[in-house]
């Protein structure tokens, strides 16, 4: 069945598609029909006000292909009053930041004309994301063909078919010229200077340039810890008292290195954007209540209820998997102890080399046991808390930092073996960075090379000697894998920083590993965004989130670990010879004032810079200004047409309809 104009015969759509729709190829007709009404009809309505195309795939080898796949754009001028709705924010022409109005248009820098080329791709795709997610049930209560489907007066209409399985799966299409492009300033040629940051936002948004943002940060701010740990290592790689001024510098550098950063975070003017209020998960389903923010009915689940899952559930099971955690470290070092032994009997080159096969098998259980509580934490999450997905993952921070930790702290501080904790922390590093290039370049690639190999002989034979360039975009994007966002992006930043702020006094080669590991990620990560993965929608974003705090308690941590690593030096010992109590006590005291010179530091150094303060206050007076005028301006009209009512009263004997609009 055809539905709409189709783009089957002619590969031209009577508008530029943005968005791809997919629906299960058996969805019922009336549910077909009511979906693209909604999104067709006038906001007034309660539609979307988008334009909608069907793509008809050819038959392939006498199996009828999906015929539910859709394109999804829009007008520009809807495009511009939908920007406003999301409260866009673009370049003013006294160059500040503004949230974007439409009867302001023409005050807003790059605007001419109808405002072509004012938006980007990113931010059109985003709009109408946002349009169909807002899409809500009227007085339906059910999805046409569906009995079974129900909806309620508010209900979002895309997240119950998606929960649901009715559709199966929507996404922005990637812009082939723009992607060409991008892909030469970015990953095709190997160069030693920034990242064209600005070209990935406008192309992929906020969110996703801010973490390739910081991706560039980080490994720049690694390279003074890179160039000292280089010569330590080659000039004193056993003389481990001499890695306490190094320690120091760690300190001083995790501090300084965070609160720049902050400061690095608002040149694309999204400080006061806000994030939009969080929808009930799509799968969530729950007795009827009352959302008192959003005044509408809601899915809601009882607290206590909740608080009975997560203490009597998930609380044990993430203790559970702790201990699996511990009892896994143990059989490391039972392993260890063999290879050692074996060793000691017959020291070889061989028997050389079995001493590194215990940690290089035990980080191979550790990155496997990461991805097990990945899938345990999301579980734990969507199961301990219904109605919303969270999004600081806090059982997944628990597992891999004990996972990856425990045992790096049991060497340092149980066992206190210096030359064990080198050797584990530096297989560990190492292990871990080939597997995750491994996993996250080199799998993906060949994979996608397969697939798409795949799709053009199947399109090739379904469409003979027609080109038909959207079709086969559609169908290559269609298959390709879903980006989940950038969760495991910052967790993998997150760890190798644990690494290089906990430990490296031990190993100051760690930093020089990182920095490497960080130029391979930028060039595998721009891959895989712009070959491997669909093209994710654009998320607005202001700064790294929660990640920030994660990254600051880890720097807290490695205040203490590097504290209590210099106190068990034995040139600090040797100033104590009598009394170790004394000992501690001073070095707790130096780990006292080494975190509060951190704070100081912390406070010292604003989080915004004064121009940017300066902006933010001017762009308030200037909203309170305007405020002022359009409320003076109405009270104005309000009396002139008052005023002139009673000409009104006498001419036509009724009220003046631009009062009564007034009033």
């Amino acid at each position: 069945m055809q539905l709409g104009l189709s783009v089957s015969d002619s590969d031209v759509s009577s508008f530029t598609p943005l968005v791809v729709l997919e629906l299960a190829d058996d969805t019922k007709a009336e549910a077909i029909t009511w979906l693209l009404n909604r999104i067709r009809g006038k906001q007034q309505n309660g539609g979307a006000e988008l334009l909608v195309d069907q793509l008809l795939f050819p038959a392939q080898d006498g199996q009828k292909s999906n015929p539910n796949v859709f394109v999804v754009g829009s007008t520009l001028q809807r495009l511009l009053k939908g920007a406003e709705d999301v409260g866009l924010f673009k370049e003013f022409q006294d160059g500040t930041m503004r949230g974007f109005t439409y009867a302001n248009r023409e005050s807003f820098k790059d605007f001419y004309g109808d405002g072509e080329g004012f938006l980007s791709d990113a931010e059109c795709q985003y709009i109408i994301k946002h349009e169909l997610d807002t899409l809500r049930a009227k007085n339906e209560e059910h999805v046409p063909g569906y009995p079974k489907v129900k909806l309620y007066p508010g209900k979002s209409v895309v997240r119950r078919l998606q929960s649901k399985g009715v559709l199966v799966q929507y996404f922005p299409l990637h812009n082939k010229e723009d992607l060409k492009r991008l892909s030469f300033s970015w990953y095709k040629k190997i160069k030693l200077y920034f990242q064209p940051l600005d070209d990935i936002r406008h192309y992929f948004g906020e969110g996703l340039a801010l973490y390739f943002g910081f991706l560039e940060y980080f490994t720049f701010a690694l390279v003074p810890m890179a160039l000292i740990g280089i010569p330590y290592y080659l000039f004193d790689w056993e003389n481990y008292d001499k890695y306490v001024l190094f320690a120091v510098f760690n300190l001083v550098w995790s501090t300084v290195f965070l609160e720049v950063w902050k400061r690095c975070t608002y040149g694309w003017g999204t400080l006061s954007r806000k994030k939009a209020f969080e929808e009930p998960r799509a799968g969530f389903h729950g007795a009827l209540g009352f959302n008192p923010i959003t005044g509408r009915e809601e899915p809601v689940y009882p607290s206590s209820k909740r608080q009975l899952r997560i203490y009597l559930v998930s609380v044990p099971f993430v203790l559970l998997c702790l201990y699996l955690s511990f009892y896994v470290m143990m059989v490391y070092f039972d392993m260890e102890n063999w290879a050692i032994s074996i060793y000691n009997e017959n020291p070889n080159v061989a028997t050389g080399i079995l001493l590194f096969v215990p940690s290089i098998i035990y980080a191979v259980v550790i990155e496997i046991m990461n991805l097990l509580y990945r899938y345990a934490a999301e579980f734990l999450t969507n199961w301990g808390e219904p109605e919303i997905l969270l999004s600081n993952h806090l059982y997944l921070y628990s597992f891999n930092f004990v996972n990856c930790f425990a045992s790096l702290f049991y060497i340092a501080f149980v066992m206190q073996d210096m030359v064990l904790l080198r050797q584990s922390l530096a297989t560990l590093l190492i292990t871990s960075q080939i597997l995750n290039q491994v996993m996250e370049a080199f799998l993906p690639y060949w994979l996608q090379r397969r697939r798409n190999k795949k799709v053009h002989k199947r399109m090739r034979r379904m469409m003979g000697d027609k080109e038909l360039p959207l079709l086969e975009q559609v169908q290559l994007e269609t298959e390709m894998n879903t980006y989940l966002g950038t969760f495991d992006d910052y967790l993998e930043q997150f760890l190798l920083f644990g690494y290089v702020s906990l430990f490296s006094c031990v190993y100051p080669l760690a930093a020089v590993l990182v920095v490497l590991n960080n130029i391979t990620e930028v060039y595998s990560d721009a891959f895989k965004m712009c070959h491997v993965f669909k093209r994710p929608f654009s998320e607005p974003a202001a700064n790294i989130g929660v990640w920030q705090l994660a990254f600051e308690t880890m720097s807290i941590i490695a205040v203490v670990t590097n504290c209590a690593l210099i106190g068990l030096s034995s040139q600090v010992k040797a100033y104590f010879p009598e009394s170790e109590t004394e000992m501690i006590l001073i070095v707790v005291a130096i780990e006292h004032v080494l975190l509060a010179f951190k704070f100081i530091l912390a406070f010292v150094i604003p989080d915004v810079p004064k121009h940017i303060q300066v902006k933010l206050a001017k762009l308030e007076f200037d909203s309170l200004e305007a405020l002022k005028k359009r409320v003076s301006t109405h009270l104005y009209m309000c009396t002139y047409l008052q005023h002139a009512n009673r000409k009104c009263d006498h001419l036509y004997d009724r009220p003046c309809q631009k009062v009564l609009q007034c009033k």
